[in-house]
């Protein structure tokens, strides 16, 4: 069953420092209506410009994820962007006066409480998925490489090797939803080098980076000379002089949180492609640029399918309905029944097959020497697998008729010829209401859209 679209029940408020900026920033996150998607607004800037939180307005991953759409551009996004993801949050407008969201404790445990104690609510629009039907790969050609596999349900494992005595190689995975989510990955903070943070600095960097929200990874003793220096970075005067390990004002979260938080920033810039995934992720080494350079290869990659049918046609599965139940169901018959098969039927969705030989009749007068179907026909067999949509909304369907009430925005795109094999998937548009069933129907050559449109019928009881 199709999962629907959640928005927050109410708008959320959070204040705090930039990781980067170091400017204390308030941001609102605010519900938003059905297909809106995530959406960042700029509010300190003229008109609130916006940017989507989308793979496609990625424009650097220096330390974080940042995305711009003209003079909107905001940085450090990829935590609030797994907490949304995690706490099912599809729908959301995202007002923040700064570049930046605030870094908080460094993971997004607190976002994602916050996002609990508000709430999400059902919203009208079925949620977007995109599975894959083949493996998708993304390497930077030394060692960093993210993939994934078809599979029915979603699923990650992540590697990550710092060539680091102190991390040593780990591994996390998530599978099992949102309790998994904050249980097991929102929790897990964001570290760095200590041998990194200099650099960093000069590079105008880590402003609002301290113990509180960083976990320090110490390769090597800290020289007594240094001590004063990293003080000063971090404002403190408890900085350990000697020992290697991390630098942390509380123990870590998990033994592996190094790996679990490179899966959190994962999942939060996978959550850039605009659909949640179905299939089995494996990422090794992962990164800012790489996870958005595999969400921007996964998005070329689901519009380029997008055309194509979403269920496949299995001679060897026993259909839904054969003929003989078709005859039992609409009053058509030959040479005027023009489905075979019915291999998929729900509460708003039904899926025929029709095979074209070169023995329909209408071959001998339709273009005998170079015979393509008629496209009314065409039109007039996915209306056939519409009636029998409609008809299995009523208990007693033999009693019942459906008839067309009107076509609209019919398209045929490919021919269709002796040999091929046709199917029909219809959709209802809008609930039936009154009898009156409206539906957006489509007919494939294999992956290819032959033709479409939207119709529109209604069930009449039928005289005798």
């Amino acid at each position: 069953m199709a999962e629907q679209q959640r928005t927050l029940a109410k708008e959320i408020a959070f204040k705090g420092k930039g990781l980067h900026t170091g400017v204390d920033i308030s941001m609102t996150i605010k519900p938003a209506q059905e297909d809106h998607g995530i959406v960042f607004s700029r509010v300190d800037l003229d008109g609130a410009p916006k940017v989507k939180a989308l793979a496609d307005f990625v424009v650097d991953t220096s330390r974080g994820t940042t995305i711009a759409s003209g003079e909107a551009r905001v940085s450090t996004i990829e935590h609030l962007m797994a907490a949304l993801w995690g706490c099912g949050v599809d729908n959301a407008l995202i007002e923040v006066n700064a570049p930046e969201v605030p870094i908080l404790d460094g993971s997004a445990i607190i976002y994602a409480e916050e996002i609990e104690k508000a709430g999400t609510i059902e919203q009208n629009a079925e949620r977007a998925y995109y599975r894959p039907d083949k493996h998708i790969s993304y390497s930077n050609g030394n060692g960093i490489e993210i993939d994934i596999y078809p599979d029915e349900r979603f699923s990650a494992n992540v590697n990550v090797d710092f060539n680091s005595k102190v991390v040593g190689r780990q591994y996390a995975m998530f599978a099992n939803g949102e309790s998994e989510f904050k249980c097991n990955i929102a929790p897990c903070r964001t570290f760095v080098f200590l041998h990194e943070i200099k650099p960093l600095i000069d590079h105008n960097l880590i402003k609002g980076g301290d113990l509180d929200n960083a976990i320090v990874i110490v390769e090597q003793p800290i020289p007594a000379e240094e001590v004063k220096k990293l003080s000063e970075i971090f404002g403190r005067k408890d900085v350990p002089v000697n020992g290697t390990g991390y630098l942390n004002t509380e123990p870590l979260r998990h033994e592996n949180e190094i790996a679990r938080h490179k899966m959190l920033d994962l999942l939060g810039d996978l959550a850039l492609i605009g659909a949640r995934l179905e299939g089995r992720i494996i990422a090794l080494r992962p990164g800012h640029h790489a996870n958005t350079e595999f969400a921007k290869v996964v998005r070329k990659q689901m519009k380029a399918d997008a055309g194509k049918p979403k269920y496949k046609y299995d001679p060897n599965k026993e259909p839904l309905y054969d003929i003989n139940k078709i005859k039992a169901t609409l009053p058509h018959r030959p040479p005027f029944l023009l489905v075979d098969k019915i291999i998929h039927l729900t509460d708003d969705t039904v899926v025929g097959i029709k095979n074209v030989t070169m023995n329909e009749p209408f071959f001998v007068g339709h273009f005998p020497d170079e015979p393509v179907m008629p496209g009314v026909l065409v039109v007039e067999a996915m209306a056939q697998c519409g009636g029998i949509l409609a008809l299995n909304t009523v208990p007693d369907p033999e009693n019942y008729s459906t008839y067309f009430l009107k076509i609209d925005g019919v398209r045929f795109k490919h021919k269709i010829v002796p040999g091929d094999t046709l199917m029909f998937v219809l959709e209802l548009s809008e609930p039936i209401r009154r009898g009156i069933v409206a539906m957006r129907a489509k007919a494939y050559i294999g992956d290819t859209l032959a033709t479409e449109a939207d119709l529109m019928a209604q069930i009449v009881k039928n005289r005798n």
